[in-house]
């Protein structure tokens, strides 16, 4: 009988979608899920959401809730962590104080200075979480669908022996947009998409062996098409590979879309797609949902209708079907720089295709990225080193220098400038940054 932990099992979608994926598989339907929260009122929530699945589907599992950690991990053969570190009231300052300097940010979770400060009050947290997997199930498959991404990941792989790896629905969910586009079933889509968290590249796509950038490249001069994804679109249009990851997101992690008004209005307000780039996006989502996510689940809960116990199309439950000796899978998968991509540097996270079976992980050798991919990736993965080093070693001066590099910022603020950014966001995060002495670069 497998066991199952999901940390930060008051991340309700997340919890509920993996819960039902898991029962699919023969390998899985008896398993013990065993839900760890610190709000007490989310996890019986979830505790409800999971057994209702539990009970629809007819599976001979158990379902476990408990707000130790310790419990939760004993003996579990993989981890789900979807946690995250604050509340609205925490992080939107992440996001206000970088705008008053002029600095726009539409996500703020991955990259910049909203997902630098985010990773310095996260990384704490999860290096906790991972020590208690060391001491409580060493052997367990450790599953990261937390933001930011590659910083937490990396530093978990810099800091642990356990087997870690960090997903993400991006390259699947931009591979089904593809293609859409061009009208191919999605089963007769192949592709290899290497790169970085939200800034991976398809280096190949393919439809029934036929390459299909050409037909890609075609369904772009569709006005509809274009304007789905308008600042993603310019960037293959421009630099000729397919970034994964929204345009909203992609808005930040460069010098092109964000750094003017009338750029912003261009390329980033007007994109039919998901979050096109709007100020705030995220915040905004988040303040809307604490008002209305109660009610959310409790409708969900009383429904007569029979919910859908389909699988989706998150790897997680395919990733522990295949450690427990069900079907080999791949999927790609955040990873140390074992070599993979030989342009990036040695150790960094990096997103590369990754084998599973009942061995562990077998990522896959990419080769170099293309120059004009990996120049973009290059700038952001030496942000994320220096900014995963100054959450490890407590480094403000470290801080300033990450987020001086950041290609936003820079392009929109001068040294000086970011240096006092950068202080005021030390002094508003100071109670929860706990490894750092000093609050000023």
């Amino acid at each position: 009988m497998t066991k199952i932990a999901f940390i930060g099992a008051g991340s309700l979608e997340f919890t509920r979608g993996l819960a039902r994926d898991i029962f699919t598989f023969p390998l899985l339907k008896d398993a013990t899920i065993s839900l760890m929260d610190i709000d007490a009122e989310r996890l019986e929530f979830a505790r409800q959401s999971v057994q209702r699945i539990v009970d629809m589907g007819g599976y001979p599992a158990t379902v476990e809730a408990t707000m130790a950690r310790a419990e939760a991990l004993e003996r579990a053969d993989a981890v789900l962590c979807t946690i995250l570190a604050g509340g609205t009231d925490v992080w939107r300052h992440d996001i206000e104080i970088p705008k008053k300097y002029g600095v726009d940010t539409n996500i703020g979770d991955t990259r910049g200075p909203s997902g630098i400060f985010r990773a310095l009050r996260t990384i704490p947290v999860m290096l906790d979480i991972i020590k208690d997997v060391e001491r409580h199930c060493p052997d367990a498959t450790f599953l990261n669908y937390t933001n930011p991404m590659a910083m937490l990941c990396r530093a978990m792989q810099r800091e642990s022996f356990v087997r870690i790896t960090g997903l993400c629905h991006s390259v699947q969910g931009t591979a089904m947009m593809l293609a859409r586009w061009i009208g191919a079933p999605y089963h007769e889509i192949t592709y290899t998409c290497a790169g970085i968290n939200h800034q991976a590249w398809y280096l190949k796509f393919e439809w029934n062996g036929q390459d299909a950038y050409p037909l890609i490249r075609e369904a772009v001069k569709n006005p509809g098409t274009y304007n789905e994804e308008i600042v993603r679109n310019e960037m293959f249009l421009h630099l000729d590979y397919y970034p994964t990851e929204s345009s909203g997101h992609n808005s930040e992690y460069n010098w092109w879309f964000r750094k003017r008004p009338d750029l912003i209005e261009k390329y980033c307000t007007h994109g039919t797609g998901w979050n096109p780039g709007e100020y705030a996006y995220i915040l905004k989502e988040y303040q809307a949902r604490e008002h209305t996510w109660k009610d959310d689940v409790r409708q969900w809960l009383a429904q007569d209708a029979p919910i859908s116990l389909e699988r989706g199309q998150e790897y997680a439950a395919h990733i522990i079907n295949a450690w427990k000796g069900g079907k080999a899978f791949s999927f790609n998968g955040n990873v140390p720089n074992t070599g993979l991509i030989t342009n990036l540097p040695e150790g960094a996270c990096v997103e590369v295709p990754v084998f599973v079976d009942k061995a562990g992980f077998h990522p896959v050798h990419v080769g170099p990225l293309p120059p004009q991919c990996v120049a973009l990736n290059h700038v952001n993965v030496m942000v994320e080193e220096m900014a995963v080093e100054a959450a490890l070693t407590g480094n403000p001066r470290l801080v300033f220098q990450a987020i001086a590099y950041d290609p936003l910022t820079a392009a929109v603020l001068s040294l000086a400038e970011i240096k006092e950014m950068v202080n005021e966001m030390l002094q508003q995060n100071q109670d929860y940054l706990p490894q750092f002495e000093h609050f000023e670069v």
